[in-house]
């Protein structure tokens, strides 16, 4: 990056560092964009010009995992199965992670309090998210030559594997992970997909109604 570029991005970084800090310490409805510029040492105008609002700023991490994540899904090759191009997406996003790991990491986890603990906030970024899984379940449908409006399996894989994200990504308030911690949390997610998917873990057999019966094989 040019100079001016990194001076646009330290100003970035700066807003969204003390934004967090003042709404951990504070609270994120008792913050104010006046409070957030001036710690900044920028004008509300300023601020302006990098985020759309408050909750513009605090929901950012999601344009940058929306970007990661459907960037590594288009890069997989167009002959893998469905299930591994997702699972391997996922798991360069993790890889980017841990390259950008420490300021970068402990700052998402701080994000993750504070979004947790408003239900405002946390309902937005569920809503976020859910734009999210649309375009990776276009991206599956379309790698598999079907129609997500009549085809629900795109959706539903989908689904799966960002559910598993998600938990991995959920952390104690109380006892926020450390990075390494969330990393591990992430990857282990990934690693339980693939074993809920493996055709030796579940035995399947219609019982005396009919219907669908479920049993855990025997482990090992």
């Amino acid at each position: 990056m040019g100079l001016r570029e990194r001076k646009k991005h330290q100003t970035r970084r700066a807003l969204l560092d003390v934004a967090f800090e003042l709404f951990a310490a504070q609270g994120y409805e008792a913050t104010t964009i006046d409070q957030i510029a001036a710690a900044v040492d920028v004008s509300p105008r300023t601020f302006f010009r990098y985020f759309g609002g408050k909750e513009d700023l605090a929901l950012d991490y999601t344009a940058e995992y929306e970007a990661l994540v459907t960037s590594a899904l288009a890069a997989r090759p167009e002959d893998e199965p469905p299930f591994r191009a997702l699972v391997n997406a996922y798991r360069s996003f993790i890889h980017e992670m841990r390259r950008t790991a420490g300021e970068e990491a402990e700052r998402f986890v701080l994000q993750r309090q504070v979004i947790e603990r408003n239900p405002h906030l946390f309902t937005a970024g569920l809503a976020r998210m859910t734009a999210v899984e649309a375009k990776l379940t276009a991206e599956i449908a379309r790698r598999q030559g079907t129609d997500p409006a009549t085809d629900p399996r795109p959706r539903l894989l989908v689904a799966f594997v960002t559910a598993a994200i998600r938990v991995g990504f959920e952390c104690d308030t109380a006892a926020p992970p450390t990075p390494p911690e969330l990393f591990g949390n992430l990857e282990r997610a990934l690693s339980l997909t693939e074993e809920a998917l493996d055709p030796s873990w579940c035995q399947f057999s219609l019982g005396s109604s009919g219907q669908v019966a479920t049993k855990a094989s025997s482990p090992g």
